[in-house]
């Protein structure tokens, strides 16, 4: 176990020397300065040496107060956004306030109520710290950098306690979960390595459609989905996993798309940074985003499979490429959205419009306001980019962006922070969406025949798209309250 003692750092001194933070901190315990003893109940031990983990220094500015460095991205100072960390040896009714002090930018959700995530041994369910206990302002100490400072109570000795950005989705997760699925032995449901990450981890490519669409000579529509390009944004494989668990459960409308649709899902573009901690990029520092127009295989590989595999449909005559689309998180705006391409053609940029105007109608939580259509040149590199200008125009290409914070349902002003079950439900009202951009609807009745459920969950009872109401927005009748904004956890006693 690392020990030194920590004074508080002189203003202005400290803030954007990153390159003294090398790695991880790692069972660091603080000592007060001046003090020699024997370690006691107090004395906090730091710990982010585990997957995902991300704090890169730890500096004692009082008995109270601890200034936390992020660690920069890997081969890349630019980036440092996503924490991630453990604290323990807590003393009970232990007060503390700490100031992450190096974000890499200025504009924040912090500023519009968002705040840390925590859970703790006794209570491993994330939660939101209280609003009122986080500030984010602009600090004199540190070079005017912005700070987001927290306030936070110990209360139980022998738990360890975890903060972090916002819901962490690790590699090993998404792996078991996967592993999980296979298990199932699902005739509808496949799963394939498509290559390896640099640090030889999977870069796994699903499947799912019925068995008839993949027979030799069949023609097929294919919707393309990627996800965590960028591995901070965490609420990304939340989404991916809510348009998964749909497309394979019995749910009519599911049962109906997988018939005249095949799903290609790559749902961790990123696993390396994913890994590590990262926030925006890859384990050799490259934004992958920025990359697709000539992906190199050793430095990006999970990039050039995923390209070539699209390269390889898009030749193919049998195959229709349909939908495109990259799933994201945002940081400085409320609600999901998309953004789209801007074409010439007036018939095919009205015709782009269609997909997200339908998932306002299927998702309260989805802003067709925030929606744009754009070609940045700083945009040129982004898998959205690059294949709008590639694919014909029978298919539409779209960079579907959900916030790390929250969303605000029409009519209202009050902001209902997502949870993640509120992400995979958006990630259900989006395989859904599908039904009616095909105008599949009639074909739910037909297949709408008592079965055995999934989770022993009930479909709702089908409502043609025009008068859909409020219970259009729950593809099944388990879950969906928990993203209320009075969802009461009953282990919240933080």
């Amino acid at each position: 176990m690392a020990e030194r003692s920590q004074t508080a750092p002189e203003a202005g001194n400290d803030v954007g020397n990153d390159d003294a933070i090398g790695g991880n901190v790692s069972k660091y315990m603080v000592l007060p300065s001046g003090y020699y003893g024997q370690p006691k109940k107090g004395h906090l031990i730091f710990d982010a040496c585990f997957e995902s983990g991300n704090l890169g220094r730890v500096d004692q500015v009082s008995e109270f107060e601890y200034d936390l460095f992020i660690r920069p991205d890997t081969c890349n100072p630019r980036f440092r956004v996503w924490f991630n960390f453990t604290v323990e040896n807590v003393k009970e009714s232990q007060r503390v306030i700490f100031n992450i002090v190096n974000f890499s930018k200025t504009k924040s959700l912090y500023r519009d109520g968002m705040a840390p995530m925590v859970k703790s041994t006794s209570r491993p369910k994330w939660q939101r710290l209280p609003p009122k206990n986080v500030y984010y302002y602009r600090c004199p100490d540190h070079r005017k950098n912005y700070v987001m400072s927290f306030a936070f109570c110990f209360d139980r000795e022998e738990d360890i306690y975890q903060f972090a950005y916002c819901y962490p989705y690790t590699y090993t997760r998404f792996q078991h979960y996967l592993d999980s699925l296979q298990k199932r032995n699902m005739d509808y449901f496949f799963r394939e390595q498509l290559g390896q990450s640099v640090q030889q981890r999977q870069l796994d490519l699903l499947t799912i459609t019925s068995p008839d669409n993949l027979r030799e000579g069949a023609e097929q529509k294919v919707v393309f989905i990627t996800g965590r390009v960028h591995p901070g944004e965490t609420p990304s494989s939340f989404v991916c996993q809510g348009i998964i668990d749909f497309l394979i459960s019995q749910h009519p409308i599911a049962r109906v798309l997988r018939e005249h649709l095949v799903f290609k899902i790559a749902p961790m573009l990123n696993p390396d940074g994913v890994y590590l901690g990262n926030y925006r990029c890859s384990l050799m520092g490259f934004d992958l985003n920025r990359h697709w127009l000539d992906p190199s295989p050793w430095a990006h590989p999970t990039l050039h499979g995923v390209k070539q595999l699209i390269i390889q449909m898009y030749n193919d005559p049998k195959t229709s490429l349909e939908f495109y689309i990259d799933i994201h998180a945002h940081s400085t705006m409320m609600n999901g959205f998309m953004y789209g391409n801007i074409f010439e053609d007036e018939e095919r940029f009205q015709r782009q419009a269609i997909f997200p105007k339908l998932l306002c109608q299927n998702a309260e939580d989805f802003s067709y306001s925030s929606t744009s259509f754009n070609r940045d040149a700083v945009k040129a590199g982004t898998g959205r980019r690059f294949l709008g200008g590639l694919l014909d125009h029978t298919s539409y290409c779209y960079t579907l962006e959900v916030s790390f914070y929250s969303y605000i349902i029409g009519g209202t002003t009050a902001a209902v922070p997502y949870t993640e079950e509120a992400y995979m439900k958006l990630g259900r009202n989006v395989a859904r969406t599908f039904l009616d951009y095909y105008r599949l609807n009639p074909l739910v009745e037909k297949v709408a025949i008592p079965m055995p459920r999934l989770r022993k969950e009930k479909p709702p009872p089908y409502k043609h798209p025009l008068l859909r109401g409020p219970a259009s927005n729950h593809p099944n009748g388990k879950g969906d309250k928990k993203s209320s904004v009075n969802h009461k956890d009953p282990s919240n006693s933080f």
